[in-house]
């Protein structure tokens, strides 16, 4: 009887070994995404509706357009992309003009996505290569904050969102400091319940930090995630802040403070962890997530701008592949012994 053939399917990384397809892993961060999503809404209004919306419909079309442009079968089905595009919009200002959203959409998706092949093979997290390039490109707009839980938010939309492409809009009567650059820069710690709680102002992301740490341990708990990664960042910036706090208390935060402010708490559970650009080996998860948090330290006290978790994360991705290859699992067991080569046949 002949037996049915059988095809091996040869496939990029990420490889699943835990039975989870990607499109249940992907769906699964999204699900666990939404929460801190309704809540950035609820915050900041029809301005944050309107950036995640912008931020979401760009890069799937980017996404499509890339599979379009280089024949291959759609990736749009798998739900990779609506993690990049729901997390890039989660970084930016939420009276970000339009425009410039859709602009860093399609860089996030062309330029740290397609570009290195799709899904798999990106080496830097595709969200935060689009931030970065805004930033790079537009640091003003990306350092212009709205205030969270205005009056008014769900009924008018800033000036800003639906400015022309290259004009400047007239500004809004009303403004917010996030809380990083008003204790970098005038010495005001925000009380840590209002950080956990999310009442501050920021990027759409830097809400409710509680949120988004329920939404990493529903990830963690169904092994979709790996917990190494965000104790290392965030358990780094909480010692390194609690020795730097307690030599100087005047000068350096304490560390309740660095671990709830700013875009720590999204960019290490959401962003550090992605599978592609972190460590595979546990060593090499617990140094990865150390070393950004480390760099977040450094730059949020001695460097010139108040945040630095989008610069940590895309460094320890660029030093992810060393840390993979310097701290490999030693095999179990001696050695195997040399095979002696068969001798040639004489002429």
């Amino acid at each position: 009887m002949k037996l049915p053939a059988r095809t091996l399917e040869i496939r990029t990384s990420p490889h699943i070994l835990s039975g989870y397809s990607v499109d249940t892993i992907m769906f699964n961060v999204v699900a666990a995404l939404l929460p801190t999503v309704a809540f950035a809404i609820w915050a900041f209004g029809l301005a944050a509706a309107f950036t995640l919306a912008g931020a979401l419909g760009s890069c799937l079309f980017a996404e499509w357009l890339a599979c379009r442009l280089s024949e291959q079968e759609s990736t749009l089905g798998d739900g990779s992309v609506a993690i990049t595009g729901l997390l890039y919009g989660l970084t930016l200002p939420p009276a970000c003009p339009l425009w410039i959203v859709v602009v860093g959409g399609f860089v996030a998706v062309g330029l740290g996505k397609a570009l290195f092949g799709g899904l798999g093979q990106n080496p830097f997290n595709p969200a935060l290569v689009g931030r970065a390039f805004l930033q790079a490109a537009f640091p003003v707009t990306m350092t212009t904050w709205t205030p969270a839980f205005a009056e008014a938010r769900f009924e008018t939309l800033p000036a800003s969102t639906l400015a022309a492409p290259f004009m400047r809009a007239a500004p809004d009567a009303l403004s917010g400091a996030t809380p990083l650059a008003r204790w970098k820069f005038e010495g005001h710690l925000t009380e840590v319940p209002d950080l956990a709680l999310g009442l501050v102002s920021g990027s759409i992301g830097e809400t409710s930090a509680l949120l988004i740490a329920l939404g990493g341990l529903y990830l963690i708990a169904r092994n979709m995630m790996s917990w190494r990664i965000p104790l290392a960042m965030l358990g780094t910036v909480g010692l390194a802040s609690a020795l730097l706090h307690a030599t100087s208390p005047d000068d350096f935060a304490p560390p309740l403070f660095m671990v709830f402010s700013g875009g720590l708490m999204l960019g290490a559970v959401f962003m550090a962890t992605d599978m592609v650009a972190s460590p595979l080996t546990p060593i090499g998860a617990w140094v990865y997530g150390a070393l950004m948090g480390a760099i977040v330290v450094v730059i949020r006290i001695w460097g010139a701008m108040p945040e630095g978790v989008m610069y940590a994360i895309l460094l320890g991705n660029a030093a992810s592949p060393l840390i993979d290859l310097r701290f490999q699992p030693k095999p179990f067991g001696p050695p195997p012994a040399p095979v002696d080569e068969p001798a040639e046949e004489a002429a």
